[in-house]
């Protein structure tokens, strides 16, 4: 006796292939639908990465000192990294958030890594140090109503 090989349509009737074919296309059709509405090309920085840091001192040290370097002097090389020593530009705490959260130029924004308290910490840290003395210290607050 051979026994020829039979699918579940064989069996089924041609309802029930018609009915699984109509469901196949359904989900072809509704993942076809979801990829075409989600956004193309690499995620945002950062979308996934929190920084852990909670003290100005740990996030500079951890985040901000591989370009503007220990003593905050900045660097030249394969770019050019600005000095924070002596910035002036850092007594506007509203442009620091700024920079931080969105980035500027060829700096990343580090906006979506660290929660408004991350930001405002390292933002008073280099607006008072590296010979900074800037008064007024920027708070969560101030982050927060930047990021809107």
């Amino acid at each position: 006796m051979r026994l020829e090989p039979t699918t579940v349509f064989d069996r089924a009737g041609p309802a029930a292939a018609a009915a699984v074919a109509l469901l196949w296309l359904l989900m072809a059709a509704a993942q076809a639908q979801k990829a075409a509405s989600a956004p193309s090309g690499p995620a945002p920085y950062g979308a996934s990465f929190k920084f852990t840091e909670r003290s100005g001192a740990e996030l500079y040290a951890n985040v901000c000192r591989a370009c503007h370097m220990a003593d905050g002097e900045g660097a030249a090389g394969a770019g050019a990294y600005p000095r924070l020593a002596g910035d002036k530009a850092l007594a506007a705490g509203g442009y620091v958030i700024h920079v931080v959260v969105d980035g500027r130029r060829a700096m990343p924004p580090f906006g979506g890594m660290m929660d408004d308290d991350q930001v405002a910490a390292v933002v008073n840290y280099v607006r008072t140090h590296f010979g900074n003395d800037y008064r007024g210290a920027v708070t969560s607050r101030d982050v927060e109503a930047a990021r809107r």
